[in-house]
């Protein structure tokens, strides 16, 4: 009989931490997306300015940044990557920057706001 309780115990201990594991997991998981997507952004938007520091182009600066950043989401819209300026003149800084907002798998917390920024000299 004492072996019955035992496993009465047991179960009632399991359904009470289950919850508890269960948040630690997800939220594992939901962290390494959003950390993994901030460094595919920052990456893109590197990218992205190194193109137009180096062609001073800003449709290729900003397709070239759309494209790193595919892995995260093939819709970024083209209105959501911005530079400084349009024009880059030799000696300048120029900055890159990609927005995008983060779903969650879970749907416990988010949507998160995500800015990856990348910042080059002008000229090569």
């Amino acid at each position: 009989m004492k072996r019955d309780s035992e496993r009465g115990a047991a179960a009632v201990e399991f359904a009470i931490l289950l919850p508890l594991l269960l948040m630690l997991v997800l939220g594992t998981i939901e962290f390494g997306r959003a950390y993994n997507a901030q460094i595919t952004l920052t990456n893109a938007a590197r990218d992205g300015v190194r193109v137009m520091a180096i062609n001073n182009d800003p449709t290729a600066a900003k397709k070239a940044a759309q494209n790193a950043a595919a892995s995260v989401s093939s819709t970024i819209p083209v209105s959501d990557i911005t530079l400084s300026s349009t024009t880059c003149s030799t000696g300048n800084q120029i900055t890159l920057t990609i927005k995008y907002t983060l779903s969650t798998i879970t749907g416990i917390a988010g949507p998160f706001p995500m800015t990856g920024k990348g910042v080059m000299l002008c000229g090569g």
